[in-house]
């Protein structure tokens, strides 16, 4: 992966209001903002085409980027990104500063594996119910991740794994689980899928009666 995906040039813009993100996109930019650390929101223009290449790759999403503003290089966190209804364009992009002493909250993606391979799905006809695709973490700017890692090869027919049983990389925590125990949310169940090696044993010991 390029690492160009992580680094966005970006200009400060002080004429603001819809007309004038509206005539920024016609000019083949996208219009943004960059808050936090306790610093003044910059209003910013960003190249559409580095964006819009950029955004492809799950990581976009969930690593440390440096956007080059007038020659100062400033690390941030994609927080929200907008876009058009039908058109494959960006809209608008919301950035959080990123201060490497100060831990950051943000969304991470899920990744299940092990599922194709896993005897419970394979051998016993069960299926994988996903109940969530991402989940929120805290943690400090060197230790995001760009995913966390569900493995299914041990689930068994009809267990559910929860927020508790992913294992976290060093330094890193989920934000629900600091709620309490009942914020012990279910992330994937193996269920038996129709016509599974189950119902056929079931059905066939209806037909033999």
């Amino acid at each position: 992966m390029s690492e160009a995906i992580f680094n966005l040039d970006a200009e400060v813009r002080t004429d603001l209001g819809k007309g004038a993100s509206r005539r920024l996109r016609h000019e083949n930019k996208v219009p943004a903002i960059l808050y936090g650390a306790g610093k003044d929101p910059v209003a910013l223009t960003l190249d559409h085409d580095k964006v819009i290449q950029a955004q492809d790759f799950e990581a976009f999403y969930s690593h440390v980027l440096t956007l080059n503003i007038g020659g100062e290089k400033v690390e941030a966190l994609v927080k929200d990104m907008q876009r058009h209804a039908y058109k494959p364009k960006v809209t608008h992009i919301d950035f959080l500063r990123v201060d490497a002493s100060q831990a950051v909250t943000t969304q991470v993606p899920l990744h299940f594996i092990n599922e194709a391979s896993a005897p419970a799905i394979k051998t016993h006809g069960g299926h994988a119910e996903h109940h969530m695709a991402d989940v929120e973490i805290s943690c400090l700017p060197a230790d995001l991740p760009e995913f966390l890692e569900v493995d299914l090869m041990d689930i068994e027919l009809g267990q559910t794994l929860h927020l508790s049983d992913i294992k976290l990389p060093k330094g890193v925590s989920l934000t629900e689980l600091a709620k309490g125990e009942s914020h012990d949310l279910a992330v994937v169940t193996v269920k038996l899928a129709k016509g599974g090696a189950a119902s056929e044993e079931a059905e066939e010991e209806t037909s033999e009666e």
